[in-house]
């Protein structure tokens, strides 16, 4: 590429990359949102448990040195997050909107005061595999540059698209998703089944954190996640509890968080932080779009809140 092609290719290149790169917590914490509903419980406190993930992560791998043995920790306490939730969901007369908000804030401020200590210190990234060494084009190399835990993220996309619809455990947590009476009927127990789900939906948006702390950005902070915790929960309402459709929707929600910084590697320097704002716009109008007084969410779990 000539300097003129590389201009005129630099904003979808940087969209591309940023895409891959924003997307990838957006992944897991939708996909653990969708085992999560699927089993007929939506869980608002992955916001808390990815923020706690992040942290966690960050300072297992300072003191360990090992940014897997961060990713495992983060994982882990997202699993006892998201078990927790399930414990206390499965009482009479608990709201599991409600216990998702307290969690929520109880994760962050959690995250927040043990984090303190590790805003300075430095901790070793996961990798990333290079998958644009044919070009010596600076953009090409930069975009293709793809973090090992998309790749991980897409496998794991099509695994749950494919386990929802051919396996005994798929069609186990879609039954007790639709009915618990009907699941009851099977000799199944819903609170058992829900309480599995929700600690492995947690257990996602704790490894969706890690990332967070050991590559994009790659620091901890207080403000680390933005609110994608949330915006996961849109992103599986709008992919209608698909995996897959969670895997393209997060990475429509990527390349829209990368609009802004694609801008301004290309010089646009008025107005371009305006775009920043994409995201939460395009969650605003899936919200809206998807809701509608007089027809019911196709493919909702129909044991599921917001279809009640």
């Amino acid at each position: 590429m000539d300097a003129t092609e590389i201009g005129l290719w630099g904003v979808p290149l940087a969209m591309l990359g940023g895409a891959i790169r924003v997307s990838t917590p957006f992944i897991f914490v939708s996909l653990g949102e969708a085992i999560t509903e699927r089993s007929g419980r939506i869980n608002l406190g992955l916001e808390g448990t990815l923020v706690f993930g992040a942290m966690t992560a960050y300072a297992v791998a300072v003191m360990t040195g090992s940014p897997w043995l961060g990713l495992l920790a983060a994982a882990a306490a997202g699993l006892c997050f998201g078990l927790f939730h399930g414990w206390i969901c499965k009482f009479r007369g608990v709201n599991d909107i409600a216990i998702g908000i307290a969690l929520m804030l109880f994760g962050s401020g959690l995250a927040f005061f043990f984090g303190k200590p590790f805003i300075q210190p430095s901790a070793p990234d996961l990798p990333a595999i290079p998958f644009g060494g044919w070009s010596d084009v600076p953009q090409v190399q930069a975009a293709l540059n793809v973090n090992v835990l998309f790749l991980i993220g897409a496998a794991l996309a099509v695994f749950l698209w494919w386990a929802f619809r051919n396996t005994r455990a798929g069609l186990i947590l879609r039954v007790v998703g639709d009915s618990s009476d009907a699941a009851r009927a099977m000799g199944l127990n819903p609170n058992t089944v829900r309480l599995i789900a929700t600690g492995i939906g947690g257990a996602l948006a704790g490894i969706g954190g890690a990332y967070l702390s050991l590559y994009y950005p790659g620091s901890w902070t207080e403000g680390i996640s933005s609110g994608q915790g949330l915006m996961a929960v849109a992103l599986v309402i709008f992919a209608r509890w698909n995996p897959l459709g969670c895997f393209a929707a997060a990475l429509l929600f990527g390349g829209a968080g990368a609009l802004g910084p694609a801008l301004q590697s290309v010089g646009v320097t008025q107005g371009y932080y305006l775009f920043y704002a994409a995201p939460y716009i395009l969650t605003l109008v899936i919200m809206i779009a998807t809701s509608s007084p007089s027809r019911s969410l196709a493919g909702a779990p129909g044991e599921l809140s917001i279809t009640k």
